[in-house]
């Protein structure tokens, strides 16, 4: 009845492209809750509590879940557990009987499960008029497990105000809605109001609760087709409550120019280097293991941190002309470890110089500091780059290639930070394999 099971999973269910976009979310959290509701293989028990004067039917507690998805789900820590029964029932699977404020506590507090029917995997976008009906009807039980929270009597009477026209229609079916409760059995209807109550509040919530309905903008743009059908909760047909469907485009026909756009767009796929998640884990733990000992949050910095200690020494060393051997380690890592390193580059320009050949990396590091200038200098340091290093008869000539050389001459008569870019890529080029 409350309790899905296998075959009631299939109830509302759509096709995932077709609805919303978290549907992938809603099947394995749906997975989750059918394997959590099945006594065969070991779900939570599910049981009817005494109270003082009454009983409670189908509850389970909050400690009884935590610890099934610890045991079930292999999570160690119940931290995390307590995290992921909260975002389940946040989607509204799982609510508590007697609290608005759709979370998980670790502890006795009784919860029950959504039945099928009210699951967000039916893609619900309740309309107001529905709301108005579901507070009005609770307004008709005088039973004290039905009264208005304080912001659903502000809701009911701004939605009152809103809909004074139609006040009628709303009460009359309301009226109509409580009439059909009242033939059911007493344990099903207790059990029915509060998957009503727990519906409304994932779609309705209580104020600084988060909608977990709103859907991601981002998300609503890779859908094909992303508007939700409103359908009514309680199968209104009044015409101001008939479904809204939007009418489909007509389908564009396929052509020529269509086909050879997606040729092109395939074969640039062919050629694009595919990497396998098993290569990409390889290299990540490789570059982890390589760069260990340079991370404070895995590796103890030595000498320690001056701004959180009252150790000084890494300034002195900062200070000394000789670079440290942990330094000079890592610019052996890459070619890039020493040009983002000062010490590193003045060293390189200091060997490059004993060997007559520093111009390559004096026109990389102008260019650096060319993208540094403000907006007024650029054009007068751009000269500057282009008569030292490009020009003919330049006293420091870099070697391009004709290709290069000839875009980077075209970009000098429009002067801007990047006009050196691809002589810079090839200056680069030139002293990485200098270094190897």
């Amino acid at each position: 009845m409350a309790q899905g099971s296998g075959d009631q999973r299939a109830v509302g269910t759509t096709d995932p492209e077709e609805s919303s976009p978290n549907m992938i979310v809603y099947c394995k959290i749906e997975d989750i809750i059918t394997k959590m509701q099945d006594d065969k293989t070991g779900g939570v028990p599910i049981r009817t509590v005494k109270s003082f004067l009454s009983k409670i039917p189908s509850v389970v507690t909050g400690t009884d879940i935590v610890q099934w998805l610890m045991k079930n789900l292999s999570i160690e820590d119940p931290v995390e557990a307590i995290h992921l029964g909260s975002l389940i029932a946040a989607q509204g699977y799982i609510f508590p009987i007697s609290d608005h404020v759709l979370t998980m506590k670790d502890d006795g507090t009784f919860y029950r499960f959504q039945a099928p029917y009210f699951w967000p995997s039916n893609c619900w976008e309740p309309e107001n008029t529905d709301y108005a009906i579901y507070l009005c009807k609770r307004t008709m039980q005088n039973k004290a497990r039905l009264e208005l929270a304080d912001y659903e009597a502000e809701n009911l009477a701004r939605l009152q105000r809103a809909f004074a026209r139609k006040w009628e229609f709303i009460f009359m079916q309301a009226e109509a809605q409580v009439k059909i409760d009242r033939k059911k059995d007493k344990t099903e209807r207790k059990i029915l109001d509060s998957q009503e109550r727990a519906f409304w509040d994932v779609h309705r919530p209580v104020p600084g609760c988060v909608n977990t309905t709103e859907m991601d903008i981002r998300k609503c743009r890779r859908l094909k087709n992303p508007q939700k059908v409103k359908k009514s909760v309680y199968g209104v047909t009044e015409e101001s409550q008939s479904p809204v469907h939007i009418p489909s485009q007509p389908i564009r026909r396929t052509t020529k120019d269509d086909i050879r756009k997606q040729i092109t767009f395939l074969n640039a796929q062919i050629d694009r280097h595919c990497l396998k998640m098993s290569k990409v884990a390889e290299s990540l733990i490789a570059y982890t293991e390589q760069y260990v000992e340079y991370d404070p949050f895995i590796t103890p910095a030595e000498p320690s941190n001056p701004w959180i200690s009252d150790d000084i020494t890494l300034w002195d060393i900062e200070m000394s002309k000789e670079p440290s051997q942990q330094r000079v380690k890592r610019w052996g890592f890459s070619f890039d470890e020493i040009l983002k390193d000062q010490v590193g580059r003045d060293q390189f320009l200091r060997f490059l110089e004993s060997e007559f050949s520093s111009e390559n990396l004096r026109f990389w590091l102008a260019v650096q500091d060319l993208k540094k200038q403000p907006l007024q200098d650029v054009a007068r340091r751009v000269e500057e780059i282009w008569q030292e290093f490009l020009a003919p008869g330049a006293p420091s000539a870099i070697n391009l290639d004709s290709h290069s050389y000839e875009i980077t001459s075209q970009n000098v008569k429009d002067g801007g930070r990047h006009t050196f870019e691809d002589a810079q890529v090839l200056s680069w080029n030139n002293q990485a394999v200098l270094c190897s």
